[in-house]
């Protein structure tokens, strides 16, 4: 008489066993996509908005449309930029998170990188933005011309007089404690060679441009031979 066959039942036992496979799989592929998220993240730490604006949750006044700037470049003085930038700022300077999230439109090159490369969180107030900035550009105030420096600041032979005299004023006006005008002119007479000072020295109580006019025709009398060349006379005379 032939047997019939008759389907294999699972055990308890084995039922329990594929659970836990399933269990360990699902377990598996959760935390491989967590260990994908983290590593996938590595790369954009820190770049949300909260991480990289200066006062994130400030919004400017409706209709408010933010002035063009005097513009910074790590060359001159920090202090002298504060005090225009702040003047620029009509009508909200008073509040002192715009005040700081306007401050990196008013910067560039040199400056603007060493401002963005610092963490936005360690400034508190605008106080504290502003004495970091002193701070990292002091060294331009410390070394400010002096009178001595001006006094022998001479012309390059490139240059026109008038140049000359425009680079020597710019100069001169970096002098601290500022100078007067009259101080400002004897010390440019002092400073120029004899066939200039001889002559210059008649005027230097006038207006610096009349200074700058006279130094001109004397130019042009070097020129055409018709005032001596002193540096050119000692030149031949040292050839002779």
């Amino acid at each position: 008489m032939p047997h019939s066959t008759q389907p294999i039942s699972s055990t308890p036992k084995s039922d329990e066993k594929d659970m836990l496979i399933k269990n360990l799989a699902e377990e598996l592929k959760k935390l491989t996509s967590q260990i994908q998220g983290v590593e996938g993240s590595k790369g954009i730490e820190g770049l949300n908005c909260e991480n990289l604006c200066i006062q994130p949750d400030v919004e400017l006044p409706e209709g408010y449309k933010p002035p063009k700037f005097k513009i910074f470049d790590g060359i001159g003085y920090p202090r002298v930029h504060l005090r225009t930038y702040c003047d620029k700022l009509v009508g909200v300077r008073k509040d002192e998170r715009i005040r700081m999230k306007l401050f990196m439109r008013s910067l560039k090159r040199d400056a603007l990188s060493g401002y963005i490369s610092q963490d936005p969180n360690k400034w508190s107030s605008w106080v504290s933005m502003a004495s970091n900035f002193m701070d990292r550009f002091r060294f331009n105030t410390e070394n400010v011309p002096d009178m001595f420096y001006i006094k022998n600041l001479k012309k390059k032979p490139t240059e026109t007089f008038r140049e000359y005299a425009t680079r020597w004023r710019s100069e001169a006006t970096k002098v601290k404690p500022a100078l007067e005008e009259e101080q400002m002119n004897k010390f440019f007479v002092w400073a120029q060679d004899p066939q200039y000072y001889e002559r210059l020295m008649m005027i230097e109580s006038h207006n610096f441009s009349d200074i700058i006019k006279l130094g001109e025709r004397i130019e042009k009398g070097i020129k055409s031979g018709m005032v001596t060349n002193f540096k050119a006379l000692q030149a031949t005379n040292k050839a002779l």
